[in-house]
C-alpha cells in the first residue's frame, strides 16, 4: 500500500480503533463464536455463521488499519499555504457551474461532515497538488476531461 497523509488526530483515532479491535474486538468475536457453537449443529447454525462473517469483516478492517498506520505520514498542522498540499481544503468551481464545492485533499479516513474528500492519488488530487488559488486545472474523469478553478485554499 502507498503512503497515506494523515493528521495527528486521524492517526491517533485509527491507532485507537486498531488497538480496540485487536484486543476487545477479537475477544468479543471469540465469545460469540463459542456461544454459537454451543447451540448445536454448525451447518444450520445461523448465529455461528453470522459470528464467523463478523470475524472476517473485523479481521479485514484490522489489516486495513494496520496498513494505514504502518504507511502513514503525519501532516502536522498545515500552515496557511498558497499552494494545494495534502491536508489542504480547497474550494473549487467546475467549468459551467456557478456553485463552489469544497474538498479536503487527503485520506478518506480524514472525512468530515462538512467537506468531501479527494485522494491526492486520484486524477483530481494529482491535478490540484502544487497549484495556487486562481489556477484552472484540467483532469481526466471517467466521463471525459473536466476543468476546475481553484477559488480558495485553507490549511
Amino acid at each position: 500500500m502507498s503512503e497515506t497523509h494523515l493528521s495527528r488526530e486521524a492517526y491517533e483515532r485509527l491507532q485507537a480503533e486498531l488497538e480496540d479491535l485487536t484486543t476487545r474486538g477479537r475477544v468479543d468475536i471469540a465469545q460469540a463464536i463459542e456461544t454459537a457453537r454451543e447451540l448445536g449443529d454448525l451447518k444450520e447454525n445461523a448465529d455461528y455463521h453470522a459470528a464467523r462473517e463478523d470475524q472476517g469483516r473485523m479481521e479485514a478492517r484490522i489489516r486495513q488499519l494496520q496498513s494505514l498506520v504502518d504507511n502513514a505520514i503525519i501532516v502536522e498542522g498545515t500552515e496557511a499555504s498558497d499552494t494545494v498540499n495534502p491536508g489542504s481544503i480547497v474550494a473549487l468551481r467546475y467549468e459551467g457551474d456557478d456553485d463552489a464545492d469544497r474538498y479536503l485533499v487527503g485520506s478518506i479516513e480524514e472525512r468530515r461532515d462538512d467537506v468531501a474528500v479527494v485522494s491526492p492519488a486520484s486524477p483530481l488530487g494529482q491535478a490540484l497538488l502544487g497549484r495556487r488559488k486562481g489556477d484552472t486545472v484540467e483532469y481526466e474523469a471517467p466521463r471525459g476531461n473536466l476543468k476546475v478553478e481553484i477559488l480558495d485554499i485553507e490549511a
